[in-house]
């Protein structure tokens, strides 16, 4: 029964990472109907950004608190990543949205290894341990562990997911990609501007890929070139599985197929002799992908799609 507990807290851990990122997909599909592959990319652009500013910080400012480091440099990085994803946007996708959709996703793919490659180019290839900067003594309760950086995690998805839904439903920028997403001509008739739009939308996309790379790195305590490939696979896969299009199910996604990960690879692992561990807890979540898009192609909580004119 430890194990299982320790492997939920992992689990929404896990799946809160995975959260973060699946609304930045979940949003951009749903103004324009893209899958923006660069998006994992762009989380790892935010992780590096922040391991340099806090370099930095920590040598200009040797005294400074560690949150204080870490929200100075996750709110640089958040600048860093907006600007990234704005021009890819304008330089990379506007040219080709009205082109076949296999365009711009092959552009995707292209702007995905381009990242990477300019990432090793400025950051170099090799791993970079990434500083402690918040308490690193472990909560105990009921025979499981969660450390404050995790607690981090788990509050900054509910408060971005409650903002999302703020922005979305009670806000003229959020009518606006509503408006957009339904029919981009007949909303620019209504005075929208899509394009205007669809850049803000790539905008918040990036800024909750920053927050994603930032958090992530804090956990795992490393950052790398091609530390956003995987998270960000497995954040498109629970998008798909909670319904792409909708904030709520890009949550629920990300957090059931954290669980399902964490718990196949600690809990289930052991009951199979290790074969099915914690090695192989890439499988649960491809499985899972597989298994939604053959069952519940439209995920969890997917909507219906209003076809445009």
């Amino acid at each position: 029964m430890e194990i299982l507990l320790q492997q939920t807290i992992n689990g929404l851990v896990l799946g809160s990472m995975y959260a973060l990122i699946a609304l930045g997909y979940t949003m951009v599909y749903g103004v324009i109907n893209l899958i923006n592959f660069a998006h994992g990319d762009v989380l790892m652009v935010g992780a590096l950004t922040s391991w340099s500013v806090i370099g930095l910080m920590q040598d200009a400012t040797p005294g400074a608190p560690g949150w204080l480091v870490l929200l100075g440099a996750m709110l640089i990085a958040c600048v860093v990543c907006g600007t990234l994803n704005f021009v890819i946007e304008k330089v990379a996708y506007r040219p080709l949205r009205n082109s076949p959709r296999l365009a711009p996703l092959i552009t995707a793919i292209g702007m995905s290894l381009l990242l990477q490659t300019l990432a090793q180019i400025i950051w170099k290839p090799n791993y970079k341990p990434y500083p402690t900067l918040l308490p690193s003594e472990p909560i105990a309760f009921g025979g499981a562990v969660i450390t404050p950086t995790q607690i981090l995690i788990l509050a900054l998805t509910a408060i971005c997911l409650a903002a999302l839904m703020w922005l979305v439903n009670r806000t003229r920028l959020g009518r606006a990609m509503r408006a957009t997403a339904e029919n981009p001509r007949v909303a620019a008739l209504m005075g929208v501007k899509p394009d205007t739009v669809i850049s803000a939308t790539f905008i918040i996309g990036a800024v909750l890929a920053a927050i994603a790379g930032v958090m992530y790195a804090a956990n795992y305590g490393t950052v790398q070139h091609s530390m956003g490939f995987l998270p960000g696979l497995k954040a498109f896969t629970a998008a798909v599985f909670g319904g792409i299009g909708n904030l709520g199910g890009a949550v629920l996604g990300g957090i059931l197929l954290g669980l399902i990960e964490s718990i196949g690879a600690g809990y289930i692992g052991p009951l199979t002799g290790g074969v099915l561990g914690s090695h192989y807890a890439d499988i649960f979540a491809f499985v899972v992908l597989i298994v939604v898009l053959t069952l519940r192609p439209s995920g969890l909580l997917g909507e219906r799609v209003a076809d445009r004119a």
